[in-house]
């Protein structure tokens, strides 16, 4: 099965631009792996929500237009358009039978009830969020190189 996977490559992307100024379409395209078409579409929308900002010309670029502390992953999710976090639903939205009607309404509750507990836990995770936890890592593996240098 096909996972949307939007918002992590979003993200992603977010990150990439926290380490510079500007990053243009095709350096964010290189990190991606995807073409810069898919990102100018995608930054674009991030540009609508406030998120990047563009700058045309040599030199220009996508930039972060808020502090990584001030955006939640909840924000980009909303700034891409709120896509699907499940990719299960009804065989059908209006069934006859009953039996497929009562299978329908647990399911639509406890999706809605899924999406909604996801929701609240991605306000409460920030970009700062992400990027502390990308140096503590850049940290970690730094040392491990400088360990395995020095052995032997």
């Amino acid at each position: 099965m096909k996972r949307d996977s939007r918002l992590s490559i979003t993200l992603h992307a977010l990150l990439h631009m926290a380490e510079r100024e500007t990053v243009t379409s095709e350096e964010l395209a290189a990190c991606l792996s995807t073409n810069p078409v898919v990102v100018r579409r995608t930054m674009a929308g991030l540009r609508e929500a406030g998120l990047v900002r563009s700058e045309k010309g040599h030199g220009g670029g996508w930039s972060l237009a808020r502090d990584l502390a001030a955006v939640s992953l909840a924000d980009v999710h909303a700034a891409l358009g709120e896509p699907a976090f499940f990719a299960i639903g009804n065989r059908t939205e209006s069934p006859g039978c009953l039996v497929e009607q009562a299978v329908n309404a647990a399911m639509d509750g406890a999706l809605r009830d899924a999406e909604a507990l996801l929701v609240r836990r991605l306000e409460g995770i920030s970009l700062a969020d992400l990027s502390h936890d990308f140096q503590q890592r850049t940290a970690i593996r730094r040392q491990q190189m400088k360990e395995q240098n020095h052995v032997g």
